[in-house]
């Protein structure tokens, strides 16, 4: 009888369950598990660059062409056929790259690219993201399920293991799903082994263990550095990291919106301009729902003029110098040169901003040429909506899931309007007057410019920012999410101290015979007093690195504003948008968003109100990990007898009592735990004396069988004496000590 919990022995022709349920059946639908989490990640991808439905009945028709194929060919065709699969979907992958990419395409490209996979680029970055997602489907899902079809596990999860495995290495892969397809793969290789081999439930306790083993390190341990999103259980003090500065200036090439935020006053550089502006580092094309990624790869500045902006523009010269190392090329849209101590260090994005190759050490400088735009409000109405294909195709995409609500929200709020400038305007104006602004917000779930909408009444930049990106593609107005500083403190007719507060994101709105132009939903009030606030307190504290001679209090009467261009086109009586300062004093003061010493602080908003501690309880994932780590342990104690061992330890002495029946009693039952030890448990149903009497032909000795004599008299008949049980007593003693070393060491 298979007992729950354990497997059947495997006798010939005997099917091994577990649970009652065939072993072989459990490491089939383990494998199918394991392959759902490689479709899974492969489904948000798609989600979020497009082809979503068509990724669904790809997948399920690959899955029931294997089911199909399992049953009729061999392994030899199927392997062929596989083959097949995958060349076909990857040669379809690299026909629908765009002409200006395939000329670029060779074999270093390809296996740079390759590296440049397995050693952490998400595939959003990518270019056709979604069709490279369609042609990396079928081949190993075909393949796993089919090995899955015809009981060859441990190849299956292999295939399957290493799809998943490629993702964990290019950072798609959530926490979660790592751990859910870690622990589907261990399980089929278990499931597997009991259907082949057989099992008690010994077996069980070892593949728990395993499992169990798998789940916590892969929940804890982080392998390679940004691998497979984050640890389920973080390090400690990491939800005091990153600064929004660090999360939004100095991103690599993917942004995760944060929650709550603190600001740093910190001077980063100083910037020698001939006109105030916003000092651009980076612009994000791919919107996934929870932050945004950089598409394309980025190229060597060569020296010579990079391509400036389609219309009309002015030439803006600045020579930028760092207080602090910077990791980013702050510069005023479009740069079009360079040079400098970094010059030769430089590269340039696809999207055309400047990187530098390492940090810009303090005492360096980089002078940087921009053409930027020049228009007026009447001249972004007459642009018209005959946008490039690559416009189309990369700034005005949305997620799959993105919801009609929010797409009803965008007709509502600039539907009417008739050009895409007069969008672009109503959207800044309906969030700036709708949206109070907060540096204390919790963090939602979902898709961020949808919790913004519809959840939350405050926020900071790049919830703003966010979401009007959002709200104008769904008008389909291209549109981008840009990071980088606002112009900081001014300190003479063109030089301005930019602070770590000033970090800040923005939206660029592109217009035909124009390129890009700036738009910031964030009210610009509220900024100003946050971050004067945050400088404040800063100098009242008496911190370090927040003020140049020029910018400290003993240096002026009064305290100068921090400045910033222009948040909107300015047009002017030549025609032209200039970003001069307005009259009356210097532009605007900066963003304080998230700005520099941003720390988020969990998903709290509030601050400890001094009514006490609050315990705060682990989050979902914690709890499952120590649930799963519980059942290891608990399994290992059961596979080791733990139990059974300190029970039997306990059995070497025995305190005799008032009664002799209870004394007899207990000295039996000592001696039946050393017998099983050494021979076999009494089975259900059997007698004592018929235990004893089996046990006798392979060594049992008579005073062991006068002792279950004693047992019965004092269970079943006149009773005994304490003579009667002072021998029972004696004889337990004998027999378990003498199968415990070192209690007999102790007591010859």
């Amino acid at each position: 009888m298979t007992v729950a919990g354990e497997s059947s022995s495997t006798s010939a022709g005997s099917t091994s369950t577990v649970f009652g349920v065939p072993a072989g059946l459990l490491a089939a639908a383990a494998s199918l598990v394991l392959i759902g989490a490689f479709l899974a990640v492969v489904y948000d991808i798609t989600d979020v660059v497009g082809r979503r439905d068509q990724f669904v009945l790809l997948a399920g028709g690959t899955l029931a062409l294997a089911t199909v194929v399992g049953w009729t060919l061999r392994p030899r065709y199927a392997l062929g056929l596989a083959v097949l699969i995958a060349a076909g979907g990857f040669a379809a992958y690299f026909l629908a790259l765009p002409e200006s990419q395939l000329a670029l395409l060779s074999t270093e490209r390809l296996l740079a690219d390759t590296f440049a996979l397995l050693s952490g680029l998400s595939a959003l970055r990518l270019l056709s993201a979604d069709v490279w997602a369609l042609a990396v489907t079928p081949g190993p899902v075909f393949l796993a399920w089919y090995l899955a079809v015809r009981g060859r596990i441990a190849p299956a999860v292999a295939v399957a293991g290493s799809g998943l495995g490629l993702f964990v290495l290019t950072t798609d892969a959530t926490g979660t799903l790592t751990l859910l397809g870690v622990g589907a793969g261990m399980a089929a290789v278990g499931f597997d082994g009991i259907d082949r081999f057989g099992s008690a439930g010994g077996q069980l306790d070892v593949l728990t263990v395993v499992l169990a083993a798998m789940v916590v390190l892969s929940a804890t341990v982080t392998v390679l550095p940004g691998a497979g999103g984050s640890p389920v259980i973080p390090d400690e003090g990491v939800a005091d990291q990153p600064t929004v500065e660090a999360s939004l200036v100095s991103a690599d090439d993917r942004i995760s919106v944060v929650g709550s935020i603190s600001l740093s006053p910190r001077v980063r550089f100083e910037v020698q301009s001939t006109s105030p502006d916003y000092w651009q580092t980076a612009t994000f094309d791919r919107y996934t729902g929870d932050g945004w990624v950089r598409t394309g790869d980025t190229r060597d500045y060569e020296g010579g003029r990079l391509a400036g902006p389609d219309g009309p523009s002015r030439l803006v010269r600045q020579t930028v110098t760092p207080a602090t190392p910077l990791d980013s090329m702050p510069a005023a849209w479009r740069p079009v040169a360079v040079s400098g101590d970094i010059e030769n260090e430089t590269l340039v994005t696809q999207q055309g901003n400047l990187r530098p190759d390492r940090a810009v050490e303090i005492g360096e400088t980089y002078n940087v040429t921009s053409d930027v735009p020049q228009y007026t409000a009447a001249s972004l109405r007459r642009t018209g909506t005959d946008y490039p294909d690559e416009i189309r195709e990369r700034y005005l995409a949305l997620p799959d899931s993105t919801s009609d609500r929010v797409r009803d929200r965008a007709a509502e709020i600039a539907g009417d309007a008739e050009t895409p400038y007069d969008k672009a305007v109503a959207v800044e104006e309906w969030l700036e007057a709708n949206k109070e602004y907060s540096l204390r917000v919790s963090r939602p779930d979902g898709d961020i410019a949808e919790s913004f909408l519809f959840e939350m009444d405050a926020g900071y930049c790049t919830y703003y920012a966010s979401t009007m990106v959002v709200l104008l593609r769904s008008e389909g107005v291209p549109a981008r999410f840009v990071t980088g500083y606002t112009t900081g403190e001014q300190v003479g007719d063109d030089r301005y101290v930019v602070r770590g507060l000033d970090s800040h994101a923005w939206v660029e709105v592109y217009f035909e015979d124009t390129g890009w132009v700036r738009f910031d939903p964030t009210p610009a009030g509220p900024r100003q007093d946050a971050e004067s606030s945050s400088l404040s307190d800063a100098r009242d504290e008496g911190q370090t690195g927040i003020d140049t001679n020029e910018t400290s209090p003993e240096s002026n009467e009064t305290e100068q504003p921090t400045t910033t261009a222009t948040d909107t086109p300015t047009p002017t009586e030549n025609g032209t948008e200039t970003n001069e300062t307005p009259a009356g004093g210097s532009p605007p003061g900066p963003s304080i968003d998230e700005r520099l010493g941003v720390t988020p602080t969990g998903d709290g908003a509030a601050e400890d109100d001094g009514g006490g501690l609050v315990p705060e309880l682990p989050s979902r994932e914690t709890l499952f990990v120590g649930l799963v780590g519980l059942l290891g342990v608990v399994a290992g104690v059961r596979r080791t007898r733990l139990p059974a061992h300190l029970r039997f330890a306990t059995a070497a002495y025995q305190r005799r009592t008032d009664s002799p029946a209870d004394d007899v009693f207990r000295a039996y039952d000592r001696l039946e735990l050393a017998l099983e030890r050494e021979y076999r448990p009494r089975r259900p149903g059997e007698t004592v004396r018929a235990y004893l009497d089996s046990l006798s032909r392979v060594g049992v000795d008579e005073r062991t069988r006068q002792v279950g004599r004693l047992y019965e008299r004092a269970k079943y008949g006149d009773g005994v004496t304490r003579a009667d049980a002072d021998e029972a007593v004696a004889a337990a003693n004998a027999v378990v000590r003498a199968r415990l070393p070192l209690v007999r060491r102790w007591t010859d």
